[in-house]
C-alpha cells in the first residue's frame, strides 16, 4: 500500500513539473512577442488636453503609446461642447483588438449594436468588443473618460 501511494506521489510531481515547464515556456514566448515597455509617468496638467479625434472633445494622451511600443494606448477624453446630435451621434466602430471605457465624471450614453443604449455614469467601465457598431446618444457637460486600447494605432471607420 505504502509503495503504491509512493508511486501516486511520483506521478504528480511528475505532472505538475511538466505542467509549470509549459506555463514557463508560454510566458517567455510572449514575453519575447512584446516590444520591450519604458517607464512612463504622465501627470494631470491641463495644457495637455488638445484638440483630439472629435471637435466635440478634448483628448489628454497619457504616453502609454511609445512607452508600449504601439501596443497599448491610454487617453482621457474631456467633452468640450454640449450635446448635439447631428454633430455626435454618428454610427461608426473601431478596429482594435481591445476597448475599454471608464467614467472618470459625469455621464456618457451610447447604443451598441445588438446590446441597446447604456447610460454610463462615474466610476463606470465597459469592454467594447472589437468592431462593435456604436454610436453617442448623449453626455454630460462635464463629462470625462478615460479610454485604454490595443494596439495604439487604429482606426476608426464611420458608417454614415
Amino acid at each position: 500500500m505504502a509503495k503504491a501511494k509512493r508511486k501516486a506521489k511520483a506521478k504528480t510531481a511528475a505532472k505538475s513539473k511538466t505542467a509549470k515547464r509549459k506555463v514557463a515556456a508560454k510566458t517567455a514566448k510572449r514575453a519575447k512577442a512584446r516590444p520591450k515597455q519604458k517607464f512612463t509617468v504622465s501627470h494631470h496638467r491641463e495644457e495637455d488636453f488638445d484638440q483630439g479625434l472629435r471637435p466635440y472633445s478634448a483628448y489628454r494622451d497619457l504616453g502609454l503609446a511609445p512607452a508600449t511600443g504601439g501596443m497599448v494606448q491610454a487617453h482621457v477624453i474631456r467633452m468640450t461642447r454640449p450635446f448635439e446630435e447631428g454633430e455626435v451621434s454618428t454610427p461608426h466602430y473601431h478596429d482594435v483588438d481591445f476597448q475599454m471605457v471608464y467614467v472618470l465624471k459625469g455621464w456618457f450614453t451610447t447604443e451598441f449594436e445588438g446590446e441597446g443604449v447604456h447610460t454610463f455614469t462615474a466610476g463606470s467601465c465597459w469592454i467594447q468588443p472589437p468592431k462593435i457598431k456604436h454610436t453617442v446618444r448623449g453626455y454630460s457637460d462635464d463629462c470625462e473618460l478615460l479610454e485604454i486600447v490595443l494596439p495604439a494605432g487604429f482606426e476608426t471607420v464611420t458608417l454614415e
